[in-house]
């Protein structure tokens, strides 16, 4: 539907694609429930953790698009849950289902939010540049027109960028009360890699602020923070659990 309104072509109304990614939230949400409670605990494996942050990510992009311009992102980030949801429902159970202590429960949250809003904040990210390349070769049909200004995408980017940074400053806070050793064997590599992710982010909040970074730069970093925001979270619970 959101294809083919870019396209200009059999246009659907606003309010029937939100109808249908509400209901598409609704199942999900019931989904990503019966997934993770299990009687022996919370069941956080690796593809339910995925299923999360991608339910996460669709309930941030429809509470948003009632008040941004922000409807577009359903096309990238609808795929996304539909495809991590599949993988959570197909793969083998794992039965990693234990109760969690109250402080690591804060800290898991806090990761999840921040994780969230980062990969919300790629695909901001990727329409930004989409949208400057097409400014610059003066196409501006399509896509282009139904995006807010160029700054405005901008502004929504460092939004993100900033909530997001905020969020995981605070998880590695909790990690740090939370567990006695952040560099014990199992934690090091996803311990180091958010550190060098958060640092990036540093930099690229203070190259905003001070040398006015904007565009394609501020894309760029963006992207490769999260990459190693990626690696950390996701590529350790891989090793662990599926190697």
């Amino acid at each position: 539907m959101q294809v083919k309104n870019l396209q200009q072509a059999d246009r659907f109304a606003p309010a029937k694609v939100k109808g249908i990614a509400l209901i598409a939230f609704a199942a999900h949400s019931y989904a990503v429930f019966l997934d993770l409670h299990r009687p022996m605990g919370i069941h956080l494996d690796f593809f339910s953790v995925g299923s999360l942050i991608a339910w996460l990510v669709v309930a941030l992009v429809l509470l948003s698009s009632l008040r941004q311009k922000i409807d577009n992102l359903f096309i990238g980030v609808f795929p996304m849950a539909a495809i991590s949801l599949t993988f959570a429902l197909l793969a083998p159970d794992t039965n990693i289902a234990k109760d969690f202590a109250t402080g690591l429960v804060i800290h898991i949250l806090l990761s999840i939010m921040a994780y969230s809003i980062f990969t919300l904040s790629v695909f901001q990210a990727v329409l930004l540049a989409k949208q400057e390349y097409m400014l610059k070769h003066h196409r501006t049909r399509g896509l282009i027109r139904s995006l807010p200004p160029l700054q405005i995408m901008e502004k929504l980017l460092f939004e993100m960028i900033w909530t997001g940074f905020i969020l995981l400053t605070a998880s590695l806070i909790t990690g740090m009360l939370v567990f006695d050793d952040l560099f014990a064997q199992h934690l090091v590599h996803k311990t180091a890699l958010s550190i060098i992710a958060w640092l990036l982010y540093v930099a690229l909040l203070v190259g905003r602020h001070v040398m006015g970074w904007r565009s394609q730069k501020a894309v760029r970093w963006t992207v490769g923070s999260f990459t190693l925001l990626m690696l950390a979270f996701f590529g350790s619970k891989f090793v662990i659990e599926l190697l």
